[in-house]
């Protein structure tokens, strides 16, 4: 990679970094650290054991021994949490990150203006006289100076102001951090309460930037705390608030950013002094035309994911990032031409989008994405977008399997609103051929093959379904035309080699055999496979690659069977069981027994108007079916077309009870009396337990007992003598698939059966609930299942000689040993 020469740091451009912060953690707290969650585990607790040599080099440089010495001494809590809090995502991590540039630049000033005898001393060094301190006249001062022209940090707290005004801790944090740095510069969203003539209160919106209250200073913006000063104040036209939040306060703060540069940070991102040291050669790269044509508007750098090491799941996220962030952004820069902005911490020409709507754009639920609007502006408006990767930029992401799941469907859910949006509307007109098809496959192309993946593997699942019911595989594999067609046979095994889904991970392989070696990267392969990498991500990126097997109806060797079988049910175990899997304690026999008391209570629980649908499986049931309010009648006659399959599933079964031979269209209608048969008997049982549970209990119940008996010796007759199997479950179900009974849900309350359907619906979840339950419960009763899974998820915790399970369940041991003692 080519870096351009670094110039002195008064003739480099200036920049900006502007970091958007909404309510999230900006110092972790004493008692925030030392909380236990369930399993007894304390934030402090897990930060000790996993960096257990940072905890003990800590405690060496404070001159401390132990944990309860640090908290004997005030001075020193505040030491405590700030090693905590740069261990975490959280503010402080990152404002001390950013900060970085600022020492960078001034050690590079000293470097450019120092004399040979400065030079000697050292930067830390410097003799600063009272004269000379007084004057400013101090090479130290100079240095501090230039730096300061040439570096801003704004961090925009959109919030601010009313956690000031109410007493909160993230207030008291942030002026701390303004102390600490008093460079740094919070931007906030100001709201004033003006009376007007008649006794009502006007609104009065501000945009304000404050920095940190020198001692003794009167123009604070709160004189009763004499905290911070106000620097400027922007009135604006209204409340700035209007859109997904992020944007606008992103935009509403570009205004107090200085330079030609704006580096955009997130706030889970950190930054490295070496990496700092680079800024200025980067900046370069904004005078410079990398097509010929046009100077870049915004320079793409990669980022290095700091949070792999925490268990599996986070390492391939991180591997996952990694690749995207340098092999893939790598490509859509040269050759395709199609970089755009994917969030942070690209640098923008800022004087460029400062008159072009700013960094991100702000509709409401069409810009779920801010991040990438900016590009496409940016592209539309003809910038050019480069990418380099000799600078990177700290990040965190998302470590557990619910929070991984929520960014990834926030990812597609994006990407579904940028097809309705404009901009790729005007993209796709004026892009040629070439760089059209690029920005497609690369944007919204992916989701929508995806789509059509997953589509046709239902497609696949479905017509191999109803094929083996129809008895028509039954024919082809008795044809002689396909039985020995040995040439189609190989052709379509072949393809199972390249389709086993592990074509995903070749860029990966790629990027970490370019970076650290073809071998490691081998290495790293197995490791992520012995790990289940392929079930996460095969769980996570629906790319169903080793399902597409549409044209292999008529297989009959031995070596498809085995492909399709096991893809079939490769797919089936992936997305019933992958949330037990990645799971921590997801096998202890103790959190199977609450989650099974749990999901009782929220199955049996009753919905209705204001319960919400965590607490009762009514309301869920009711929620997961709300669309159909509002589609319509094409909606909802589209919705029972597509529930009709079911009924197709149900016509095979019923002939493939084996109750009789005869396979006339009597006996499917016969199967259908049976099921109002059971409808009238719920119905009845209902209206009993209503009337006559209270006064003739005892009758009640045993009427019910002569109902189940009676149901179960049909069942056993059935199978004993009509020699009928045990798919009479699904056949009674399947009919009344929630969409079918949601969209006829009117004339089944006009009948006075909505209530038996509900029913019946609500005994197919627990039975399906008690499916998955089962094996879970089964493995649960081994602790080597859950001793393997612990060391599954947490293997580079392992490998760098950490216990686990010291901290998912020792800290309740030494608790009780010292309760004990």
């Amino acid at each position: 990679m080519n870096m351009p020469s670094a110039p002195k740091i008064r003739n480099m451009l200036s920049f900006s970094v502007l970091t958007p912060y909404y309510n999230e953690d900006v110092l972790f707290s004493l008692p925030h650290l030392e909380e236990e969650n369930e399993d007894g585990v304390s934030i402090l607790f897990y930060l000790q054991k996993i960096y257990p040599d940072e905890w003990k080099n800590f405690l060496e440089r404070v001159n401390r021994e132990s944990e309860e010495e640090l908290k004997s001494n005030d001075d020193l809590k505040e030491e405590l949490q700030l090693w905590a809090s740069y261990r975490g995502q959280t503010l402080t991590r990152t404002v001390r990150g950013m900060m970085y540039y600022r020492k960078a630049l001034e050690l590079q000033s000293f470097l450019d203006m120092a004399k040979d005898e400065d030079l000697m001393k050292g930067y830390k060094d410097l003799g600063l006289s009272s004269e000379e301190q007084s004057s400013g006249r101090s090479l130290s001062a100079q240095c501090q100076a230039v730096a300061d022209m040439k570096f801003t940090y704004v961090v925009s707290c959109q919030i601010y102001g009313d956690q000031k005004r109410s007493g909160q801790q993230q207030a008291q944090d942030i002026l701390r951090l303004m102390t600490k740095y008093p460079s740094l510069r919070v931007a906030y969203i100001d709201e004033v309460e003006m009376p007007k003539e008649d006794r009502k209160v006007d609104k009065i919106y501000y945009s304000t930037l404050v920095k940190a209250a020198l001692p003794g200073d009167d123009n604070s913006a709160d004189p009763v705390q004499n905290l911070d000063q106000v620097i400027y104040r922007i009135k604006l036209p209204g409340y700035a608030i209007l859109g997904e939040g992020k944007p606008e306060n992103q935009n509403h703060a570009i205004i107090f950013t200085r330079g030609e540069g704006l580096q955009t940070i997130d706030m889970n991102q950190d930054n490295y002094l070496e990496e700092a040291l680079k800024m200025r050669n980067l900046l370069q790269e904004f005078l410079e035309k990398h097509d010929g044509v046009r100077y870049p508007s915004i320079l793409g750098v990669r980022e290095h994911i700091f949070t792999g090491s925490v268990s599996s799941l986070a390492w391939f996220m991180s591997n996952q990032e990694t690749s995207f962030v340098t092999i893939a952004q790598r490509l859509l820069a040269n050759p395709l031409r199609v970089r755009f902005h994917y969030g942070h911490p690209d640098v923008f020409d800022r004087l460029f989008h400062l008159a072009r709507g700013g960094v991100s754009k702000a509709s409401k639920i069409i810009n779920l994405s801010e991040d990438i609007f900016a590009g496409f502006n940016s592209t539309l408006r003809e910038g050019s977008v480069t990418h380099h990767e000799y600078l990177q930029v700290g990040k965190g992401r998302d470590v557990g399997l619910n929070q991984i799941s929520l960014f990834e469907a926030k990812i597609a859910n994006g990407n579904g609103e940028q097809t309705l949006s404009r901009d790729i509307y005007r993209l796709g007109h004026r892009f040629d051929f070439f760089r059209m098809m690029s920005c497609y496959f690369t944007t919204v192309g992916f989701y929508f093959s995806t789509l059509l993946t997953v589509l046709t593997v239902y497609v696949f699942l479905y017509g191999r379904l109803y094929l083996a019911l129809s008895g028509l595989e039954e024919g082809l594999a008795t044809s002689r035309r396909f039985a020995h067609n040995e040439p189609l046979q190989v052709a379509l095994a072949s393809q199972s080699f390249v389709q086993l889904g592990f074509l995903m991970a070749l860029p990966m392989m790629m990027e970490i055999g370019l970076e650290k070696g073809f071998r490691k990267a081998l290495s790293e392969f197995i490791m992520m496979q012995l790990q289940l990498a392929s079930v996460f991500f095969y769980l996570f990126s629906w790319n169903q690659n080793s399902l597409l097997w549409k044209d292999i109806a008529s297989w009959r060797s031995p070596v498809a069977y085995i492909f399709i079988t096991a893809s079939m049910w490769f797919m089936v175990g992936t997305w019933l069981f992958a949330p037990f899997l990645f799971n921590p304690s997801g096998f202890e026999w103790q959190k199977i027994v609450d989650d099974w008391t749990d999901w009782n209570k929220w199955i049996s629980n009753r919905g209705g108007i204001g319960v919400h649908a965590e607490k009762s499986w009514e309301s869920w049931w009711e929620t997961e079916q709300e669309h159909l309010k509002y589609s319509g009648k094409r909606g909802t006659i589209t919705e029972i077309l597509l529930a009709l399959r079911f009924f197709i599933y149900q016509y095979g079964l019923v002939y493939h009870l084996n109750i009789t031979k005869d396979r006339s269209i009597l006996v499917y209608g016969i199967s259908w009396l049976v099921i109002v048969a059971i409808l009238l008997v719920m119905k009845t049982v209902s209206v009993g337990r209503r009337r006559f549970s209270a006064n003739f209990q005892l009758v009640f119940r045993l009427i019910k007992f002569l109902i189940f008996v009676t149901f179960v010796s049909i069942l056993i007759i059935l199978i004993v003598f009509a020699k009928m199997t045990f798919k009479i479950p699904s056949f009674v179900c399947l009919p009344f698939y929630p969409p079918i009974a949601q969209a006829c849900k009117p004339a089944l309350r006009n009948f006075g059966v909505w209530g038996s359907v509900r029913a019946l619906a609500r005994g197919y979840e627990m039975t399906i609930g008690l499916l998955l339950f089962s094996p879970i419960a089964f493995l649960a009763w081994f602790p080597f299942v859950s001793e393997f899974q612990t060391r599954m998820l947490f293997n580079q915790a392992f490998s760098r000689g950490l216990q686990i399970s010291r901290i998912l369940g020792g800290h309740k041991k030494d608790r009780a040993r010292n309760n004990k003692d």
